[in-house]
């Protein structure tokens, strides 16, 4: 047989931001049990649906995040963040259990949303 082997589902990898934030790329609905085993309590997805083909659409992750105990927020980000993102993002860290994994295609603008608010609050 062949000396290596393919997974159809890769290894979560996170970055953690502080103790109550994290990021990553877009993730899959199989994932999301990774992300309760790693300690998450709550996923943000700061993607919109159909970006890309193929890409998971946010009720898919909910679903799966419900049948894990994980609570969701959709804040779809496309271009500069507004006024109103950052309102339902602070709506979200303020209603939502910690800690929070947020993701979208790269992480980056996940990342931007609660890195906004907490430079807004220094």
């Amino acid at each position: 047989m062949w000396p290596f082997t393919r997974t159809s589902e890769r290894k979560m990898q996170f970055r953690r931001i502080d103790d109550n934030f994290a990021v990553t790329g877009q993730i899959t609905p199989a994932q999301v049990e990774e992300a309760a085993a790693a300690g998450f309590k709550s996923i943000l997805c700061a993607r919109p649906d159909m970006e890309e083909p193929g890409q998971p659409s946010f009720s898919l992750i909910a679903e799966a995040a419900e049948k894990a105990g994980i609570k969701t927020v959709h804040i779809p980000i496309s271009g500069q963040l507004g006024e109103g993102a950052l309102i339902k993002m602070e709506r979200a860290l303020k209603d939502l259990p910690m800690p929070m994994l947020g993701y979208c295609r790269s992480g980056a603008r996940a990342g931007s949303l609660y890195s906004a608010l907490r430079s807004a609050k220094a």
